[in-house]
C-alpha cells in the first residue's frame, strides 16, 4: 500500500532532471504530525538551498493499526552530490530523526543509514487491571509526566491506541537513560502495573 501511494506521488511530481529519495523515518509518528515535524522544515531547508522540495509521504502500519514508520518522498533538482546528500541527512538527524531510519537514492538503489535519537515506547495494559484503576487514572497523566522525565521536547504527541494496550511513544538521546527516568513514575502510577517497555530506535 505504502509503495503504491509513493509510486503515484512520484509519477505526478517527476520531470526529466529530477532525482528523488526516499526518505524512511524510524518513528511511530501521525501522518499531522509528519508534516509539521519533518516535510514542511526539510522542504523550507531545501528550498532555501534552491536543491528540491519535499514532494510526498506516507505511513506504514502493521496489520493491527500500530504505525511502524514513515516514509518522505524528496524530488531534487539535479543528481545529488555526497555533500548534498550528507547536507539532507544531518538536517533530517537534527529535526530528531531516530536510529534506525533510511535514506534511499532511487536512480542507484543506493541505501544510506541514518539517525540519532532512540525511542521507548510504554504500551499501558488495557484490559487486566482492576476496574477502579482505569476509573480514577488517566493516560493523558502518564503521558505528560513521561513526556517530562524522558526529556522529549518535541511537540508531536506520539500515541495508539489498540485493541488491548495503549501505546505511549518517547524519543531522546538514550532508551536506557528515558527507562531508568520513568522507572520511579511507572513502579507508583496504578496504570502503569503490568505495562510493557520496548526499544522502539
Amino acid at each position: 500500500m505504502l509503495k503504491k501511494l509513493l509510486s503515484k506521488l512520484t509519477g505526478k511530481a517527476s520531470s526529466q532532471n529530477s532525482v528523488f529519495l526516499i526518505a524512511s523515518i524510524n518513528e511511530k509518528i501521525m501522518p499531522i504530525d509528519r508534516g509539521a515535524v519533518y516535510e514542511d522544515p526539510l522542504t523550507e531547508y531545501l528550498q532555501a538551498r534552491n536543491l528540491g522540495e519535499v514532494t510526498g509521504g506516507g505511513t506504514m502500519q502493521h496489520e493491527n493499526g500500530e504505525i511502524e514508520f514513515c516514509d518522505l518522498e524528496i524530488q531534487l533538482k539535479a543528481a545529488p552530490e555526497k555533500t548534498t546528500i550528507h547536507q539532507i541527512i544531518t538536517e533530517l538527524e537534527r529535526l530528531g530523526a531516530p536510529k534506525g531510519s533510511t535514506l534511499l537514492i532511487e536512480s542507484t538503489g543506493e541505501k544510506i543509514a541514518f539517525g540519532k535519537n532512540e525511542g521507548i515506547a510504554i504500551y499501558l495494559d488495557g484490559v487486566n487491571l482492576p476496574e477502579n484503576v482505569y476509573r480514577e487514572c488517566d493516560s493523558n497523566v502518564v503521558f505528560s509526566e513521561l513526556k517530562k522525565l524522558t526529556g522529549d521536547a518535541s511537540q508531536a504527541e506520539r500515541y495508539w491506541q489498540g485493541p488491548t494496550e495503549t501505546a505511549l511513544y518517547f524519543y531522546g538521546s538514550s532508551f536506557e537513560e528515558m527507562k531508568s527516568k520513568s522507572h520511579g513514575f511507572m513502579s507508583q502510577y496504578p496504570l502503569c502495573q503490568n505495562a510493557r517497555v520496548v526499544q522502539v530506535a
